[in-house]
This record gives structure tokens, C-alpha cells and sequence, in this order.
């Protein structure tokens, strides 16, 4: 399975990095090895000093699909919960400064924690959907799905022009606005639409 990334698909995250708005998705992976499933505690990597999070939406795909229409997007869809982007800025920033990819950055282990997943016929509008991120019970984000630059009809019809989707495939649809560095010791809780869906802690 493969765990797709949409990186700076909200306006006002992308003004906080200093980076410019795209034109078109931009997508990284995570390899499988990056996932962290039922809250487990998630151990802060030897490999960075400035661990930040991204909570963000996490869409999961229900079959196999290749040039799919957006029309035909949410068929391809079967759940949703949410999932912490863990990134290694200072290894990130090193990266980019070299024109370098940033899968060191985004890919080590248990850099994609996932909550459980609840079916898309579940919810009332699943593609309407609004997240909230709290570090040690303060809230630090508060996401839309309204304010995405590419919703997720658009982003499983651009994806499936370069990449086939697969069954299980985890499609994470970035990150808003107030991303921040963690530490050991932090406990992170996050919610959609109210429900809790991450509770750990940074060990």
C-alpha cells in the first residue's frame, strides 16, 4: 500500500512557510513503514532536533482505480479519519535548500500516525469536513476541507494520471495552518467533526 501526501493545500499554511501557492498538487510519499495505528505512543527520532506536526485529513481508497474522472472520485473512497504528517524540518529545510527530495524528512518511522477510519456513508457531507489539533489541551489547528486548494475529487484525479490507486492506499490531504514543533512528554489529541480520532503521547 502506499501512503500519498499533499503538501501546501491550504493557503494560509503554505503563506506560514514562506512557500508560494501551487499550480497543481504537490505529492510526496511516506512508505508503509511510517504508519503508527491505534494511538500508539510515537517516539521522538534520534534524527532531527525540530520535530514539527501536520494533522490533516486522511481519505483511505476502497479499489483499484487509474485516469479517474473527479466525477467518479468518491467511488474510489470508502473512509476517512486523520493522521499526523510528523516532518524533520531541520532535515526538510536542508533538503530543499539543496534541491534535494525531503523523503528523509517525511518517511522515517512513525512519521504517519492514522486514527481508525469511519465510513464515508457515515458522515453527512464527507467531503465537507472540519479538524481540530490540540498539543497538551491547546488547540493548535483548526482545519476546513472548504479551504483545501484542491479538494479530494481533484486530487484522486490528478493523482490517478500518474500513479494507479490501490486498495488500502492512505491519501493524506495537508496540512492548515498553525504547524509547530513537538517534544517529548507532549500529549497530542486530535478531533473531526468533534469526534476524538488521535489521543498519544510523545515519548
Amino acid at each position: 500500500m502506499k501512503i500519498i501526501c499533499i503538501g501546501r493545500n491550504y493557503a494560509n499554511h503554505a503563506a506560514e512557510l514562506n512557500n508560494p501557492i501551487p499550480e497543481e498538487p504537490v505529492i510526496f510519499l511516506k512508505p508503509d513503514s511510517s504508519l503508527l495505528r491505534g494511538n500508539a505512543d510515537f517516539f521522538y527520532p534520534e534524527i532531527t532536533s525540530d520535530l514539527h506536526y501536520e494533522c490533516e485529513l486522511v481519505y483511505r481508497v476502497s479499489k483499484e482505480g487509474k485516469f479517474v474522472t473527479r466525477n467518479f472520485a468518491t467511488t474510489y473512497l470508502d473512509a476517512v479519519g486523520l493522521g499526523i504528517d510528523f516532518t524533520a524540518r531541520d532535515l526538510q529545510q536542508k533538503a530543499k535548500d539543496k534541491g534535494l527530495p525531503w523523503t528523509l524528512a517525511k518517511g522515517f518511522h512513525g512519521s504517519a500516525p492514522v486514527s481508525e477510519f469511519i465510513p464515508l456513508d457515515e458522515w453527512k457531507n464527507p467531503l465537507r469536513l472540519t479538524f481540530e489539533f490540540y498539543v497538551n489541551g491547546e488547540r493548535r489547528q483548526s482545519g476546513d476541507s472548504a479551504n483545501m486548494i484542491f479538494g479530494i475529487a481533484e486530487l484522486v484525479e490528478f493523482i490517478t494520471k500518474f500513479m494507479v490507486l490501490k486498495k488500502g492506499d492512505l491519501l493524506f490531504t495537508g496540512t492548515p495552518e498553525g504547524v509547530g514543533a513537538v517534544k517529548q512528554g507532549d500529549h497530542l489529541t486530535a478531533f473531526l467533526e468533534g469526534r476524538e480520532m488521535l489521543n498519544f503521547r510523545v515519548k
